[in-house]
């Protein structure tokens, strides 16, 4: 069964234009967005078929997708006082009836972020379209988050489904100001890095709110309107009010002592927040001795010109953990991004979920982690760096199979993900053998899929620097399912860089030759043929010579789509023509019924309308069988585009009408697109101009959402209906 997909260029013609349809063609398993019979998701199908005409139509009503409002701030600071003057500040500035944006600085654990928190939970209900959060310094090994990675969490927050979010930092800004021109909506920035990490992720509403918090004043937001407050370690009277939240009476009973810790932790909320959690664990410990501890404990780690060491109050706290509770913390520190979920930590500890979980929230008690939202968890940027100071003390063996476990934990729910995405797809990679999906529905997959898509990625990168080239290549097969609903093109590429060598070092040609055939649909997607061509030739070579009829199908369905976006129309043809033949005799029917769809789309190009018929009503009929509605509803295309040639306009309406209806169930912006432009087409042939127009401005819509250079074209097709 062929893997893969390439594109397919259809010239439709008509009396009043000429258009070119492009979509992705599919291979073995194709590319269409996932379908489902138990109604499982967003863009599953549902509904039921009509019969029409030689092939049928499949008609589908449904909701539209309604607007989204996202709440995503983390809890309020449940140990919080003082502030008062800033507090007052941010009040005071937000009567000024117009956007704004505040930069809270301070250095690392004075409490940012907690000011920030308390502030917008307070404020809420002036946004009430929605509150959006990103550490923008919970960063990937490489760096810290970037503005475009930002924007694409943000969209997908607000409601854009993934496979509608544009490429390139431009356009998703422009969509996100878009979307919150008139929006109430508060972002908390944390964490930032610098003014221009910040600038691209501005709203444009008057109706909005950005605080930002940075370890430096980030002065060239001052340019942007931004108002400044600056955050300082607490004095003794509000270390000494905190203290007293924690533990209660036993500041007033111990005045001096509790002045003493106030001191000690030199006024930092973090520092005194985690004396209070262990104090409050202990009723019956003095102040006095805590102090006595700490200041043992100090004394080992002062330099000459130091003052106060922060990581003495951690490791006061880190040395009284039970043996179970430290494993826990510095193993999760480990995790190569800023948050984490249950079962991740799990994988990494190496114990049952119930177990660690238990453990996670006993740490949140004692303030050594943060807990980030349902079943997620967190540390604060100074804890997480001294956990993994203690992780990396401990044995070199223990660490990498904490990774290792980590990685793999990361690999395997891909792969249920990727079988319930794409489950009758042939695979290489071992994990797949003899497995069933922990994920019941394509929703689950695909919502755990994005929210997880930087620790996917992240995870692949830590298998390569450990050197556990088996895993690498496995994360870039299993990414498949993914990538065809998302297209993260970049993440696509650099994980492909990582895989294809991994693949090579192992030896495993059959990875090699698959990775490589991944590869050839993602450059011609993007129109990237001389790199498609050397890619799918080589994988075509390494099928050939190790007889491995499935990888030869796939490279040659793969290249047929190359040939077929460069314009070698026999080529393409050869190539389809092959690769059917193949699958006549090793299946599956599915793979047999689309390479019909392809080679009745490049007759048609042809201009061979009859011999295109014939094989669009054979792949659609097979696709019926199969319950292939997606695939049926891309036939229905075709055969669209050759009644619109032959001026047969009803008959092209109805069947465009109907895939335009499957499509939206299924969520697939870019044929969306192309199908309104065909009914642009038809309504401009009948003289409907008003209704041209209408289709046209949705096809333009969608196309600029998706960062689709066809946009221009389309803006071409109004300018002359306007003239």
């Amino acid at each position: 069964m062929a893997d893969l997909a390439a594109e397919t260029t259809l010239p439709v013609c008509c009396p009043t234009a000429c258009l070119v349809l492009r979509w992705r063609a599919s291979s073995g398993e194709g590319c269409d967005l996932p379908y489902s019979s138990d109604n499982s998701m967003s863009g599953t199908v549902s509904g039921q078929v009509v019969q029409a005409g030689s092939i049928g139509s499949v008609h589908f009503h449904g909701p539209r997708r309604q607007p989204m409002i996202p709440f995503q701030l983390p809890p309020a600071p449940k140990l919080f006082t003082s502030r008062s003057r800033e507090l007052a500040a941010l009040d005071g500035w937000l009567e000024a009836d117009e956007a704004l944006l505040v930069v809270i600085s301070g250095p690392g654990g004075v409490g940012k972020t907690s000011l920030a928190l308390r502030w917008l939970h307070g404020a809420r209900s002036l946004f009430s379209d929605g509150q959006l959060y990103v550490d923008l310094a919970s960063s990937a090994r490489g760096g810290p988050t970037t503005p475009e990675e930002v924007l694409e969490w943000f969209l997908l927050a607000l409601g854009v489904p993934s496979a509608e979010i544009p490429s390139g930092l431009a356009r998703r800004q422009a969509v996100f100001r878009t979307l919150t021109a008139d929006r109430a909506v508060a972002l908390l920035l944390d964490n930032a890095i610098s003014a221009a990490q910040v600038r691209p992720l501005l709203p444009t509403s008057t109706r909005s709110a950005v605080v930002v918090t940075s370890r430096w004043r980030l002065g060239g937001l001052a340019v942007d309107g931004a108002r400044f407050a600056e955050v300082g370690s607490f004095d003794e009277d509000a270390s000494l009010e905190l203290l007293e939240r924690a533990v209660g009476s036993r500041v007033r009973s111990e005045p001096d002592a509790a002045r003493e810790l106030a001191h000690l932790c030199a006024g930092l909320p973090i520092a005194l927040s985690v004396i209070g959690a262990r104090l409050s664990t202990r009723p019956r410990r003095s102040l006095s001795k805590e102090v006595g501890s700490l200041r043992a404990e100090r004394l080992a780690t002062l330099t000459l010109n130091d003052e106060v060491s922060v990581e003495a109050v951690f490791d006061l706290s880190y040395v009284e953990l039970p043996p179970r509770h430290a494993r826990v913390y510095r193993l999760c520190a480990l995790h190569p991004r800023g948050s984490f979920g249950v079962e991740a930590a799990a994988a990494a500890v190496g114990e049952p979920i119930p177990v660690v979980e238990q453990l996670l929230e006993e740490l949140v008690e004692k303030n050594l982690l943060t807990e980030v939202g349902d079943d997620r968890f967190g540390f604060h940027d100074l804890l997480r760096l001294h956990a993994r100071r203690h992780a990396d003390r401990v044995s070199p063996s223990e660490r990498d199979a904490a990774l290792r476990r980590l990685v793999e934990w990361y690999l395997d729910r891909l792969v249920d993900a990727d079988l319930v995405l794409r489950p009758t797809r042939h695979r290489v990679g071992p994990r797949y053998h003899d497995r069933r999906s922990l994920f019941p529905t394509h929703r689950s997959a695909l919502l755990w899929l994005e929210k997880e898509r930087t620790n996917l990625r992240e995870a692949c990168r830590v298998a390569h620097d450990l050197g556990h080239d088996d895993l690498v290549w496995q994360f870039c097969e299993a990414m498949w399912g993914f990538y065809l609903h998302s297209r993260h093109h970049d993440d696509w590429f650099a994980l492909h860089g990582l895989g294809v060598p991994a693949a090579v070092r192992c030896g495993n040609r059959a990875a090699e030759a698959k990775l490589r055939a991944q590869l050839v649909f993602a450059h011609g997607a993007l129109r990237q043929f001389p790199e498609a061509e050397r890619e799918g030739l080589r994988a075509l070579k390494i099928a050939e010579e190790d007889g491995d009829d499935q990888g030869v199908a796939v490279a040659l369905t793969e290249l047929g789509g190359v040939a077929q976006g460069a314009g070698d129309l026999p080529g393409a043809l050869e190539r389809l023509t092959r690769a059917r033949g193949i699958r006549r005799h090793i299946g599956p029917p599915r793979a047999e019924a689309l390479c019909a769809r392809r080679i009745g789309e490049v007759l048609f190009e042809l201009g061979c309308d009859d011999e295109a018929m014939t094989e669009l009503v054979a792949a659609a009929d097979a696709m019926d069988l199969l319950g292939d509605h997606v695939g049926r509803a891309r036939c229905l295309m075709s055969v669209a585009a050759i009644a619109l040639r032959r001026e047969r306009r009803d008959s092209a309406e109805e069947r465009l009408e109907a895939a335009l209806d499957l499509l939206r169930r299924v969520g697939a912006p870019f044929y969306e697109a192309e199908v309104l432009v065909l009914l642009g087409e038809v309504a401009e042939a009948a003289a409907d101009l008003p209704r041209a127009r209408e289709r046209y401005g949705e096809a333009k819509r969608l196309f600029d959402s998706l960062g689709n250079p066809k946009a221009t074209t389309i803006s071409v097709k109004l300018s002359a209906l306007d003239a």
